[in-house]
């Protein structure tokens, strides 16, 4: 069985911050985050998870606005563990360039599967594939090209 890395636990947990605030209707509050980050404190990467739970909730309206490009309904009609997901790796695609497109897509997935609805990971990764062929043009088609050769 694979490690899981500090950064997949680091996104794990931003996932189940940003579900809880958008269930619950509010904002994260530190205690919140707090106990989020005390359950995962041996295995995830703290800094990172802060940098995801802030970024995705400071720039909510933002990754709506692009993932209005892939999504086929309002992100109010999806299930909050996919939307939650969704808004996280559309953030990373935009600001954290130095994940992979293919790492970012594939823990999206990962996340989903574990987290979300039956068939939601098929969804989010439908929706990942669009989002980057236009955040991470070059290196979709990179990794597009390097499928069809195998």
């Amino acid at each position: 069985m694979a490690k899981v890395l500090p950064r997949s636990h680091s996104r794990a947990a931003a996932v189940q911050a940003l579900y809880q605030a958008l269930v619950n209707g509010q904002e994260l509050a530190k205690d919140e985050l707090d106990f989020v980050t005390a359950e995962n404190s041996e295995k995830m990467d703290k800094k990172y998870f802060t940098i995801l739970v802030e970024g995705v909730s400071k720039e909510i309206e933002t990754l709506d606005a692009e993932l209005a490009f892939a999504v086929d309904r309002n992100l109010s009609e999806i299930d909050p563990v996919e939307s939650s997901v969704l808004r996280l790796a559309v953030y990373e695609f935009i600001h954290r360039p130095e994940v992979p497109y293919r790492v970012v897509l594939n823990e999206a997935v990962e996340l989903a599967k574990a987290f979300g609805g039956e068939k939601g990971h098929k969804y989010v990764n439908g929706v990942l594939d669009k989002m980057g062929s236009k955040l991470r043009e070059a290196e979709y088609k990179e990794s597009k090209a390097r499928r069809k050769k195998s």
